[in-house]
């Protein structure tokens, strides 16, 4: 849909930025978002790079979207993707989750990603779901809010469950029903090996949990609240042309 103005007729800047912006949010959104999503594996690039300050500021900035506890995290650079909590507190000498989220690795370690497993997988999730949205955006439908609700659960279970483990762990972080989950080692009879359940390892339980489910949500939310989005810019693009066409503007 283009706007082409009449002879003595000018566009105001505001509406042909409003109007672009309201053609382009898909664009602009998946672009802004797409850096949220990479800067934090910018990090530990820089950090091996030796461009300590920058790689600090992206740390100190993802600290306010995620808990950045290193035992749930990845690494690159170092010898393994995620490292086990013992082997962390050997360093930190300390379970203080306050402590814990500032350790970012070193050269025999690797460096830690500014965010956890489960922000990598929701918010990739989300940005993946929205790339396609771009492709597929005149055949989706809006998911009902039952559809998102359900898609959500598994995530907020997951999440509500960790808090509920941490929380009965207290002062021995990293020793709750989450850390250790006895019980499905007890309902699967111990059927795989110790390192699935305990631990949040890359493979083990606690880690495909928090990877599938942040994928679910992330591609959940997109479903249920883009084809409402698109549809409300959609419609400011309509009332827009509508006042200038009573403006003695042509669309074409």
């Amino acid at each position: 849909m283009a706007i082409q103005t009449m002879p003595g007729v000018a566009l105001k800047r505001s509406e042909r930025g409003v109007y672009w912006l309201a053609t382009h949010w898909l664009a602009v959104f998946n672009v802004a978002w797409g850096a949220f999503v990479v800067a934090p594996f910018l990090a530990p690039v820089l950090m091996q790079a030796g461009a300590t300050g920058l790689g600090h500021g992206i740390y100190f900035f993802y600290q306010f979207f995620c808990h950045q506890l290193p035992e749930r995290s990845f690494f690159l650079f170092g010898p393994q993707p995620m490292y086990p909590l013992a082997e962390i507190t050997a360093v930190t000498h300390s379970v203080d989750p306050v402590v814990l989220r500032q350790f970012i690795g070193g050269p025999e370690w690797g460096w830690k990603v500014a965010y956890s497993d489960r922000m990598v997988s929701m918010y990739t999730g989300f940005w993946i779901a929205a790339l396609a949205f771009g492709v597929f955006r005149h055949r989706v439908r809006p998911l009902p809010l039952w559809g998102f609700l359900s898609l959500a659960f598994p995530m907020a279970l997951d999440g509500f469950t960790h808090l509920l483990s941490d929380l009965q762990a207290g002062e021995n972080f990293g020793t709750g029903f989450r850390d250790a989950n006895v019980w499905l080692a007890q309902l699967t009879n111990r059927a795989l090996p110790a390192t699935f359940y305990a631990g949040d390892a890359l493979g083990s339980f606690n880690s495909i949990l928090r990877l599938s489910t942040g994928v679910i949500f992330g591609a959940g939310t997109v479903w249920f609240a883009f084809p409402y989005v698109d549809a409300a810019f959609h419609e400011v693009c309509e009332d827009l042309v509508e006042k200038i066409r009573r403006r003695g503007v042509l669309n074409k």
